[in-house]
């Protein structure tokens, strides 16, 4: 038996046009390992964005009722060339019940309850999810369950990296985000040192107050000089990067650079024997990434994905992390919303362009049922 339910659509034409839409989708019954989810919540993150919104004008967009289309740009057209004509679901996690299951027996153990889900479709009223991502909510509210996979595994993959690479201490930027914030709480939890860097005086002060040792302001003439103290004294030559474009990576591997240099008893034309390592996850700018090498030869930038990381990991790892989420969920992996809209609302001029900007504490979360 099937169920029918509203759920949202993107597709890119290859002549540029970006169209979001609400449309009415047809759910099979779950098979095997699957499970059907009535969506309750879901979270617009920035990695969602990627294909909901991109770079396209939305200012000079065409809108409708539940339905919009946006001129898409170049070099940002062709390079998407891959989706052209496809029309794609959208939300990668959310929470909602489970009404109806597959034969697998942890399919069957999930019937009835309130679970998060990973169904990569979570703009929603219905979504088909693996029994093997969900996280049983228990007594917590799908409010507070929506955001329990993306930002928590990633954060909490932040530490397991670090430690798998033998790293004890970790250099993140756009620090005061939602996911900066639990990345601050588990670091403290596991005594690893954390440089913050941010972009406000507010920001320095918003972390310093939930405990932060070491905080750096990237917009402050002494950027340059507070981050090289603070990596000199946690000794972090690990970074993380959600920006992606322009110099922010470059900046942090110029500054271990100086540090590192520092400690040598002798000059080398090679420069510092220390690995500096940046990994770059996310593209808040999407500008292009610009590397002044100016840091020796020991350094690599590379990018980061949950999923991958999660399947290097190994599933022993992986529920081990998913247990500290579930336990901490109302704490240290805590989510909060600047504003909830339905499907609709979603694709809303004033709702765009506000979600769109990824603003620090200003987070959407999309209630299919309103």
């Amino acid at each position: 038996m099937s169920i029918t339910g509203k759920q949202l659509f993107t597709t890119l034409t290859a002549d540029g046009k970006l169209t979001l839409e609400v449309a009415e989708s047809t759910f099979p019954q779950p098979t095997g390992n699957q499970v059907l989810v009535k969506m309750e919540a879901a979270p617009i993150n920035p990695s969602d964005l990627a294909i909901l919104t991109s770079a396209a004008d939305f200012e000079n967009a065409q809108y409708s009722p539940g339905k919009v289309v946006a001129q898409m740009p170049e070099p940002f057209l062709s390079g998407q060339k891959g989706r052209h004509g496809q029309r794609l679901p959208a939300g990668n996690e959310g929470a909602g019940t489970v009404i109806a299951t597959g034969d697998s027996e942890m399919a069957r153990a999930l019937m009835g309850q309130r679970v998060a889900c990973v169904p990569g479709h979570a703009f929603s009223q219905y979504a088909l999810a693996d029994a093997t991502m969900c996280l049983p909510l228990g007594d917590h509210s799908a409010e507070e369950g929506a955001s329990s996979f993306v930002n928590p595994m990633t954060a909490l993959g932040f530490v397991e990296t670090a430690r798998m690479e033998g790293h004890a201490a970790i250099v993140h930027l756009a620090a005061a985000s939602n996911l900066g914030q639990m990345l601050n709480r588990i670091c403290i939890e596991d005594g690893i040192k954390l440089v913050n860097i941010v972009r406000k005086e507010e920001h320095v002060a918003l972390l310093k107050a939930q405990g932060a040792q070491y905080v750096v302001n990237s917009a402050a003439p002494s950027y340059m000089a507070d981050l090289r103290a603070a990596i000199e004294a946690t000794g972090a030559f690990l970074g993380f990067d959600p920006i992606g474009g322009g110099q922010a990576s470059d900046s942090v591997l110029k500054a271990m650079e100086q540090v590192a240099a520092a400690r040598m008893g002798e000059y080398s034309r090679y420069g510092s024997n220390q690995m500096k390592k940046m990994y770059i996850y996310g593209r808040l700018d999407l500008s292009p990434t610009i590397l002044t090498p100016s840091y020796g030869l020991q350094w690599c930038v590379a990018g980061w994905l949950l999923t991958p990381f999660l399947q290097r990991a190994g599933m022993e790892t992986v529920m081990r992390m998913r247990a500290r989420v579930q336990a901490g969920l109302t704490t240290t992996f805590a989510s909060h919303y600047k504003a909830k809209v339905t499907l609709e609302g979603m694709l809303e001029k004033d709702a765009i362009l506000d979600y769109r900007q990824m603003k620090t504490g200003e987070k959407y979360l999309v209630t299919p049922w309103g």
